[in-house]
């Protein structure tokens, strides 16, 4: 005869998990969510939401504009929310607004860029990864494929993370690194790629800032000039097509910082610190976790899905 087990509604009590107070938080990035790196951001940030129940609005400027985003976080502050996440990728700029929030009582958590000065303005903590040591790391992976002479391609000039890749890139590298300015058009970007490896044969490694934005365009550059497994060619982020140049080599690896966990844990944080008081005691480095032949068909499903 089958044994049946039956669950009472007291055991099964004992094992639910309790739920949150329905705490409203504010996200400000300088990223808007139809951008591919910040979309998986966004969703990071929404699938939080779910779990903890919080009240969450995501939101940012249209362009990379500091005023505007300060202007974002100044109306965050008026409306007196249980928790602040900011991006800082100018810490003079958006400075005065977080420092307005903390002076207000908002507890604050900085996400993505922006560690460095976090402590100072008063967050409580960061989720991120640093820039320059992730740059470095590049550097030295490029060199140690082979790498003499290096591009980088930096899609947003004056964000402190960016010029910081670049930065922490050519340490890393070791030889002469040309840093390449542009908009974030990838059409813009492949051109340009194309020309410099047009006019400067001697260049063998380009580091790219964001995969879908300037990883993939640099790859169809490379390929365009004749040179691919000539030139390495890496990239900060992921992208479903840059981890398919990897998987294939025609690409050296990817940085992946986990940008989903950006947008996640900040909104988990607050929301237990509204109901509980609970903080982690530090900052949470989400990365860099390089992505290379062996590891990229891991992640490209998860890269389609919008998680990596």
């Amino acid at each position: 005869m089958r044994r049946i087990v039956k669950t009472t509604i007291a055991a099964a009590t004992l094992v639910a998990a309790p739920a949150l107070m329905a705490a409203d938080i504010i996200v400000v990035s300088h990223g808007q969510a139809s951008d591919p790196f910040w979309s998986v951001v966004k969703n990071g940030v929404e699938r939080a939401a779910a779990d903890t129940g919080a009240n969450v609005e995501y939101r940012a400027p249209e362009t990379f504009d500091m005023i505007a985003m300060s202007q974002l976080i100044d109306a965050a502050v008026n409306q007196e929310p249980d928790g602040l996440v900011v991006s800082v990728p100018d810490a003079d700029a958006l400075g005065p607004s977080i420092q307005n929030a903390v002076a207000a009582g908002i507890p604050v958590i900085s996400m993505n860029s922006g560690g460095d000065a976090a402590k100072e303005l008063g967050a409580l903590l960061h989720v991120g990864q640093s820039e320059f040591d992730a740059g470095k790391a590049a550097g030295e992976k490029m060199a140690e494929l082979g790498g003499n002479h290096g591009l980088c391609i930096n899609h947003e000039v004056g964000n402190i993370s960016l010029d910081d890749r670049c930065a922490g890139f050519a340490e890393g590298f070791g030889g002469p690194v040309d840093v390449m300015p542009t908009t974030n058009d990838p059409s813009e970007i492949q051109s340009k790629v194309q020309a410099s490896l047009e006019s400067n044969p001697d260049i063998d490694a380009v580091i790219a800032l964001g995969a879908s934005l300037a990883g993939e365009p640099a790859v169809a550059a490379v390929d365009a000039v004749g040179r691919t497994g000539e030139v390495l060619v890496g990239s900060f982020d992921l992208s479903g097509n840059f981890l398919k140049s990897v998987s294939e080599g025609n690409a050296a690896f990817a940085i992946d910082q986990q940008q989903f966990l950006q947008g996640y844990l900040p909104v988990a944080f607050l929301a237990l610190h509204a109901e509980y008081g609970l903080m982690p005691g530090g900052d949470v480095p989400s990365g860099p976790n390089l992505i290379t032949q062996e590891k990229a068909a891991q992640v490209i499903d998860l890269s389609s899905k919008g998680i990596r």
